[in-house]
């Protein structure tokens, strides 16, 4: 019998069940997925083959295969750095909550949240959340950050769960899909779910005022079934991302501002940082490219962990902007 994976707990997992059941199940013995060295074996949105396991006491099941994946992503393992944790996968397109400074969402996180829905071939699209909250200041850094990825080609939404904006049209691009909400810890995904559907009534806390954080609310990933004929995977916050196994010369592939000029430059191995007569350091000169996004690319080039503050990039953004007006 075949299922899907809606809930993973780390031991236990539930799966929907072809007659539209919920059935618990276990593993039994080691999975190893080729290719992949997790610290999960199961994810939720895997479809799975089971058996049934009567007692007395209960029904459960006990997870036999797992089918081939479409796609998935994933993150790193927080305590080892060498294997990766699955987030989510069969996945059709995954949100990326953004938040301005509510808590603060970092472009390194942006641009390696990206690369890494690029490389494992998911639509991607950003949705900056809370809007209501915004003064001029925040508004300006966030229709600015808007300009940077929209012109690169990706979908922005912008979206207040609480004044109810941007939901219908974000509804739209959820339809018969099957979507991903993430981000950072209180960027308002459960919030921004429980607008969508007030049934599911997900639990929701208030940003930590000492930390500028999110508390954890979400514990596991989980999948729903909305009313509109959309499922949701909702996910445990991302304090940072890791890229994981990405060959040097392979990174600026998943910078498509990047790949679209690649051939123009010198040599056909050029990794835009060094080489003379590079097509990508002479857009980003001429303020053709981002300077948060190529600085973004040579951290993920260098191995550097995610760590580059937001407001560290606007002041030094708006300090090159009155350097070029003057």
């Amino acid at each position: 019998m075949t299922g899907i994976v809606y809930k993973s707990t780390g031991s236990w997992y539930t799966i929907k069940t072809e007659n539209g059941d919920f059935l618990e199940c276990r593993i039994k013995g080691k999975f190893r997925m080729k290719g992949i060295k997790s610290t999960n074996p199961i994810a939720v949105g895997d479809v799975v083959d089971y058996d049934i396991e009567n007692t007395s006491d209960e029904t459960t099941g006990v997870i036999t295969a797992i089918h081939e994946r479409k796609n998935y992503i994933v993150r790193k393992s927080v305590n080892l750095s060498h294997q990766m944790h699955i987030i989510a996968s069969n996945i059709d397109v995954v949100f990326l909550l953004v938040t301005i400074n509510n808590p603060p969402t970092t472009t390194s996180f942006i641009d390696r949240f990206l690369v890494t829905a690029e490389a494992y071939g998911i639509e991607a699209v950003i949705v900056f959340n809370k809007i209501d909250t915004f003064d001029e200041a925040t508004l300006d850094e966030q229709l600015y950050l808007q300009h940077v990825y929209s012109s690169i080609g990706y979908k922005c939404l912008r979206v207040s769960a609480k004044d109810a904006k941007g939901i219908e049209e974000l509804k739209a691009l959820m339809k018969d899909k099957v979507s991903m909400f993430s981000g950072h810890s209180g960027v308002g995904k459960s919030t921004l779910v429980n607008t969508l559907e007030p049934s599911l009534n997900l639990k929701t806390k208030q940003i930590s005022e000492s930390h500028a954080q999110g508390k954890h609310t979400t514990t596991f990933a989980e999948m729903f079934d909305l009313s509109f004929g959309a499922k949701i995977i909702d996910t445990p916050g991302i304090r940072g991302f890791g890229i994981v196994d990405m060959d040097k010369q392979e990174i600026g592939d998943y910078f498509p501002e990047f790949f679209a000029l690649k051939d123009q430059c010198k040599f056909n191995n050029c990794l835009h940082k060094d080489e003379p007569h590079c097509a990508i350091k002479k857009a980003l000169e001429k303020d053709e490219i981002s300077w948060s996004r190529y600085k973004s690319y040579i951290q993920i080039l260098e191995g550097d962990e995610e760590h580059y503050r937001s407001d560290i990039y606007d002041a030094e953004r708006r300090a090159s902007d009155e350097t070029r007006k003057s």
